[in-house]
């Protein structure tokens, strides 16, 4: 038996692939089974089995899952799925069923299923896909989701609706979703119009390739012709553009959204000279519609109108605002902003009404749903009728903790919603928790260095739990530190909630202590934090910050600099030196934006120069405000360290929280006659 050896690197377990080569050899291959796993170096086979798995080196991915197996490594399972992971091209049925039998029950069984059933629908293996699909557990996975659809559809099930759901959502242009619309389009389950609608969809999305294939359904020359277009809008529009037929309609819309994407004054001026007239009243609808939720996300004061127009040309038309929630919600934030930040309500509702059921009951959509309804009461025919509705939807954030259910409550005069602590946990729901393979694997494989795995064991684990269940998850991961499972473990009860878990607040008196030096809210600190890092000390972003408080590399030297602390790159990992840098940036973006928590916040994640900008503008409101932030990132990051802060205050304090005092004054423009306190802040 030839092994590849000197791929092998020297390591911890010399001694045990020794053994392991020695039992290959030997009729009675026992040893290794004795082998004790710490004394062969147990932890470093599986990391060693991940980067095999990484670098795709079969030969060392065959060797460290024999020694796992061997030595019977309570995570042998993923180097074994690792290994069979690597050559899923050349694996056959039989070993999927063996391999099921192994770990039965397990993550690692479902998440090779998932692999497995993309593999089959590549492969058109629609029998076994057939055979196999029903045992997926998480069913998660759109592509899957397509492939059975298709295999559906093949049976002569009536499939339209949910295929074309399915496909509409579908971001990326994948084989299962893009063989399932093919093989319905020809058989005249989805038409021209579907194919037009995914389109523009698509370019809505900023995902060309996706337009270019539902077009391609019409015509491999229709499918050329978005591929062009969404190269070089412009040009087509000033060279081939047409409305002489429906399908040149269709494109020169297509061009005009994608010229909005990076141009929206330039296709409003199209629109306004030549194709709002020239194009079918709902084309033109969805161009001045992506014209639109683009100069919303630019924050220009011109997006409310730009969006009455394209209602307007919709239900011309004769169709109600058939558009993405995405760009309903920016027709939404934009009425918000419009006339001076007075805000338009009627378009506000009826954005909202257009949105997907599902869509409508985010909180963020329920409560400017129901400010709507009581701004526009006074000249409401039934105005009592229409305060009393507004009252009702708010009231249905109640028991809630996030940002909109504060401001409801608040809203309401009512104090925001505080949960009474759950009974202890019993010494029986502890052991069942600490007993849970599922669960030691995960912490396993994070203590090991394999955060990403643990997460998706620990987050498996967790199906079906009870409240009870998961609060003992959660104190399981708490006491071993594991911050980010007990807060995001805990945060998934329903109606035990222990705030304690939920909110923690780990290192608490280097926090308090750092803070109270500088000025600054401890509770801020701590809401700031938990959505940075949610306490993991070795965190690192994909930008590169690093540490608790998620401090860019630039911004650490530049800080410690600025407040006298010596200071070498390396010291960003220490958790001392993380808060003292972190605590030090944000007092300092605090100061340089008056004292606002929101921009401060905001700063703190985008950097300040965009802050800048972003309060230019109309004198708003502060939730207004933090709803109309262009990142999406950013936007849902402001909001939950707010909130955050808020819970974390009546922790520390043991008063009600309170988000209205967080939220400060309006944000307005800058006092050109005030100086900036930092110009180079980074």
């Amino acid at each position: 038996m030839k092994l590849n050896v000197m791929r092998v690197r020297k390591s911890v377990y010399d001694r045990a692939l020794s053994l392991f080569l020695a039992a290959v050899l030997l009729p009675a291959a026992g040893g290794l089974l004795a082998l004790p796993v710490r004394a062969a170096g147990a932890d470093t086979v599986i990391n060693d089995a991940r980067e095999a798995f990484r670098k795709k080196d079969r030969a060392r991915l065959v060797i460290t899952r024999a020694l796992a197996l061997a030595a019977n490594h309570p995570l042998a399972m993923w180097a074994d799925y690792w290994e069979l992971t690597n050559r899923i091209a050349d694996v056959q049925q039989p070993e999927v069923n063996a391999f099921a039998a192994r770990w039965p029950g397990s993550y690692v069984e479902d998440r090779f299923r998932n692999d497995w059933l993309l593999e089959l629908g590549r492969r058109r293996d629609f029998t076994n896909f057939a055979a196999e699909y029903p045992r997926f557990r998480m069913n998660d996975d759109r592509e899957v989701s397509c492939y059975a659809l298709l295999i559906d559809q093949l049976a002569g099930k009536d499939v339209r609706d949910n295929a074309l759901a399915a496909w509409l959502a579908q971001r990326d242009a994948d084989d299962g979703c893009a063989l399932m619309a093919s093989t319905l389009f020809d058989a005249k389950q989805i038409t021209p119009a579907d194919a037009w609608r995914k389109a523009r969809f698509a370019i809505d999305a900023n995902r060309p390739r996706a337009a270019r294939m539902a077009a391609g359904l019409i015509g491999t020359d229709v499918g050329n012709a978005v591929a062009a277009l969404a190269e070089n809008p412009a040009q087509y529009l000033q060279r081939q553009a047409s409305a002489a037929t429906r399908t040149g309609a269709e494109l020169t819309t297509l061009a005009l959204m994608r010229l909005g994407v990076n141009d929206p004054e330039a296709a409003a001026a199209q629109l306004a000279d030549r194709w709002d007239r020239a194009l079918p009243a709902d084309l033109s609808a969805w161009a001045w519609a992506m014209v639109a939720k683009q100069s919303a996300i630019k924050l220009q004061p011109e997006a409310a109108d730009h969006f009455q127009r394209a209602a307007l040309r919709s239900t011309k038309g004769g169709r109600e605002l058939d558009w993405p929630d995405d760009t309903l919600a920016w027709k939404v934030r934009a009425a918000l902003r419009a006339d001076n930040g007075k805000a338009r309500w009627q378009p506000v509702m009826q954005a909202i009404n257009a949105m997907a059921p599902t869509e409508q009951r985010e909180p963020a959509w329920v409560y400017w749903k129901a400010r709507a309804m009581a701004a526009l009461g006074p000249d409401s025919q039934d105005g009592d009728s229409m305060r009393s509705m507004a009252r009702e939807q708010l009231a249905t954030l109640s028991g809630q903790l996030n940002f909109y259910a504060a401001l409801a409550a608040e809203q309401l005069g009512q104090p925001v919603f505080m949960p009474a602590p759950p009974a202890p946990l019993t010494a029986a729901e502890r052991a069942g928790a600490e007993q849970h393979p599922g669960l030691s694997r995960a912490l396993w494989l994070i203590a090991s260095g394999l955060r990403a795995e643990g997460v998706r064991e620990w987050n498996y684990s967790l199906r079906g739990m009870s409240d009870r269940e998961l609060l003992a998850a959660a104190q399981l991961a708490c006491d071993r530190e594991v911050w980010d499972r007990c807060i995001n473990t805990s945060d998934r009860t329903k109606t035990e909630i222990d705030m304690a878990q939920r909110f923690p607040t780990p290192f608490r008196k280097e926090v308090t202590a750092r803070a109270g030096e500088i000025g600054l809210d401890p509770a801020y600190v701590y809401g700031l934090i938990r959505q940075e890092s949610r306490f993991i000390m070795d965190a690192r972003s994909g930008v590169g910050a690093s540490g608790l408080m998620q401090v860019m590399p630039a911004t650490a030297r530049w800080t410690a600099k600025k407040i006298g602390l010596p200071f070498t790159p390396d010291m960003i990992a220490d958790r001392d030196t993380n808060i003292r840098i972190g605590t030090a940036y944000l007092k300092l973006v605090l100061d340089e934006f008056g004292g606002s928590q929101a921009l401060a916040a905001a700063a703190y994640n985008a950097g300040p120069g965009r802050p800048r900008k972003w309060r230019d503008g109309p004198v708003l409101d502060t939730a207004v405000w933090a709803e109309n932030i262009p990142f999406p990132e950013t936007r849902d990051y402001v909001k939950k360290v707010l909130s955050n802060s808020s819970y974390y205050a009546a922790l520390l304090s043991g008063q009600p929280p309170t988000l209205k005092g967080r939220l400060g004054k309006p944000i307005a423009p800058a006092d050109a006659n005030t100086p900036l306190p930092n110009k180079d802040l980074p």
